[in-house]
């Protein structure tokens, strides 16, 4: 147990005193960031997904 007792209280000195934590502008701005990016993503994935629907629909009532 003792192990145990160790292992979190250098854990907790670790993260208090060597970790070096981002601003806040920092860190909105990156979630702006990847708002954006997975916005993008999600609209160019919809649209090869919808181009190809509408390709085999085709496809498939024409032939």
């Amino acid at each position: 147990m003792e192990k145990v007792t160790t292992y979190i209280s250098e854990s907790w000195d670790e993260i208090k005193n060597k970790v070096t934590w981002s601003k806040f502008s920092e860190l909105q701005s990156s979630a702006v960031l990847v708002l954006v990016a997975s916005t993008i993503f999600a609209l160019v994935i919809g649209a090869i997904d919808w181009v190809f629907k509408t390709g085999l629909q085709w496809f498939y009532t024409e032939f």
